[in-house]
C-alpha cells in the first residue's frame, strides 16, 4: 500500500472499516458452522435452513434501503454507530432461540443491522479518498469480510468444543460493542477531523472538480431521482446477479465441504481458512490493480471495466468443481471463485462513487445491495430445492454441480449487462434532466 508523503489518516479509517467489516462477517458466518450441531437438535431440513437464511437476507434487504437512506441524512459515524448497536445484539440474541422460528426472529433482527455496514462504509471511503485510492481503500476494507470468515472456522468449532453453541454466539457478538468504543473516540467526517492536517485533506479532494463539488451539496437525492437513470440501474444489476454466489460461498460451503468429503465441522477447518484466506489476496488485489491501471494513465470506467472483466472470467472454473474427486481440487477452484469474487466486489462498489456525487451515494449502494439481498433470498430457495432433491434421489452432489454452473456464469452476465446500461460509466450531475 502506497502511502501518500501529504498524510496517512486516511488508512486509519481504512483500518477501522475493515475492523467493522470483519466483525460483521464473523457474525453472519456463525450459524453456517453450528448448521450440524442446530439441524440436529432442531430437527432442520435444508429448506428450513434454506428459511433462516431468507429470514436474514429479506430484512438485510429492507435494511439497506432503509440505512443507505439514512446514512445519506445523518452521516456516516452516527449510521455506523447505531448500525453495530443493532446488529450486534441481535447476534447475541441467536444464543437466547430455543425455537426455530427464534432462530428466524434473531436471523431477521441481525440481517436489519448489519445492512448499515456497506452503505456507511462505500460513503466514508468516499469522503476520505480521491478516486485514483477508492478502489484500493475499498479493496482493503473489504477484504475484512475475507478474515471474518477466516477466523470464524478457528473460533466458533473451538468455543462450541470447550463451552457450547450459545456461548459462540455470546462471544461473537460481544465483539462488536469493543470495535464501537474505537469509532466513537477516533472517526469523524474529514471537515470535522482535528487530527487530519491540511496536506492532505487537500489531497482527498485533489481529483474534485467544481462540478462534482457542486453536485455534493444540497439534499439527499430521492429514490425516484436516483431509478431514472441508468448507472443505478446498472449498479442494481451488477449486484443482483453477484451478491447471491457469495452468500451461498458463506453459508453452504461448510456444509458442502462436511457431505461431499467428510469434513468434520466440530473441528478447526483448514479447507474453509484456506478458502477464506484466499478471498483476503481477491480483495486487495482486486482493488489494487484498478487504482494502479488508472495511476498508468488508463481512465477510470476503463480501469473497473477491464479489472471487473478479468474478474468475471476467473470465477468461471468453478463449474470444473464437479470433477473434483478429493477435497483439496475442489479447495482451489472454489478459492479461485470466491477471491475473484471479492476482486470484483471492491470494485463494484467503487463504480457507484465513479459514477454518483458523495450526497447520493449511500442511497445508490443500498438500493444496489438491497438487489442483492434480493438475489440472496431467492438463491437460498433454488438452492435448498436442488439439494433436497439431490439427497433424495441419493447424490446430494448433483444439486452441487448444478449450483457450481449458475456461479460460474453469473458474473460474465453482469459484467454484460452493466456495459449495455453504462458503457462509459459517466459520471452524473443529479441536479439535471435524466440521461
Amino acid at each position: 500500500m502506497a502511502v501518500s508523503p501529504v498524510g496517512k489518516y486516511r488508512w486509519t479509517v481504512v483500518a477501522l472499516l475493515f475492523f467493522a467489516t470483519s466483525i460483521n462477517y464473523l457474525d453472519r458466518q456463525v450459524i453456517g458452522l453450528l448448521k450440524p450441531t442446530l439441524e440436529t437438535q432442531f430437527n432442520w431440513t435444508e429448506i428450513d435452513y434454506a428459511r433462516l437464511q431468507m429470514a436474514f437476507q429479506a430484512c438485510y434487504a429492507i435494511g439497506l434501503l432503509i440505512f443507505g437512506r439514512v446514512i445519506d441524512r445523518i452521516g456516516t459515524k452516527r449510521g455506523y454507530i447505531y448500525s453495530i448497536i443493532a446488529w450486534s445484539a441481535a447476534a447475541i440474541g441467536h444464543a437466547f432461540a430455543t425455537t426455530t422460528i427464534g432462530f428466524g426472529v434473531a436471523r431477521a433482527a441481525l440481517g436489519l443491522g448489519e445492512s448499515g455496514n456497506f452503505p456507511a462504509a462505500i460513503k466514508t471511503v468516499a469522503e476520505w479518498f480521491p478516486k485514483k485510492e477508492r478502489a484500493l481503500a475499498t479493496g482493503i476494507f473489504n477484504s475484512g469480510a475475507n478474515i471474518g470468515a477466516v477466523v470464524a472456522p478457528i473460533m466458533v468449532p473451538w468455543i462450541l468444543g470447550a463451552y457450547g453453541w450459545e456461548e459462540a454466539f455470546l462471544i461473537t457478538g460481544a465483539i462488536g460493542f469493543i470495535w464501537l468504543a474505537f469509532w466513537w473516540f477516533f472517526y469523524e467526517i474529514p471537515s470535522r477531523q482535528p487530527k487530519l492536517k491540511a496536506e492532505e485533506y487537500a489531497y482527498i479532494h485533489s481529483d474534485n472538480t467544481p462540478e462534482t463539488d457542486e453536485g455534493d451539496k444540497g439534499p439527499a437525492v430521492s429514490w425516484g431521482r436516483l431509478l431514472g437513470v441508468r448507472q443505478t440501474w446498472a449498479f442494481i444489476f451488477g449486484k443482483m446477479l453477484t451478491d447471491p454466489i457469495w452468500w451461498f460461498f458463506l453459508f453452504w460451503l461448510p456444509s458442502y465441504f462436511s457431505t461431499t468429503f467428510n469434513l468434520d465441522l466440530k473441528k478447526p477447518s483448514l479447507p474453509l481458512v484456506v478458502v477464506y484466506s484466499l478471498t483476503t489476496v481477491g480483495s486487495i488485489g482486486g482493488g489494487y490493480l484498478s487504482s494502479w491501471l488508472i495511476k498508468k494513465g488508463w481512465t477510470v470506467y476503463k480501469a473497473r471495466k477491464m479489472a471487473m472483466l478479468l474478474f468475471a472470467l476467473l470465477v468461471t472454473p468453478i463449474m470444473l468443481a464437479r470433477y473434483a474427486t478429493s477435497i483439496w481440487p475442489a479447495v482451489a477452484l472454489i478459492s479461485l471463485a470466491a477471491a475473484a469474487h471479492q476482486a470484483w466486489s471492491a470494485n463494484i462498489f467503487t463504480t457507484a462513487s465513479d459514477m454518483f456525487p458523495k450526497k447520493a451515494v449511500s442511497s445508490v449502494v443500498g438500493l444496489g445491495s438491497m438487489a442483492g439481498s434480493v438475489g440472496g433470498i431467492l438463491f437460498p430457495l433454488l438452492v435448498g430445492y436442488l439439494l433436497d432433491s439431490a439427497k433424495a434421489a441419493g447424490n446430494i452432489n448433483t444439486g452441487y454441480n448444478i449450483v457450481f454452473l449458475v456461479c460460474g456464469s453469473a458474473y460474465l452476465l453482469a459484467w454484460l449487462v452493466m456495459h449495455l446500461l453504462a458503457p462509459r460509466m459517466k459520471q452524473i450531475t443529479l441536479d439535471e434532466p435524466a440521461q
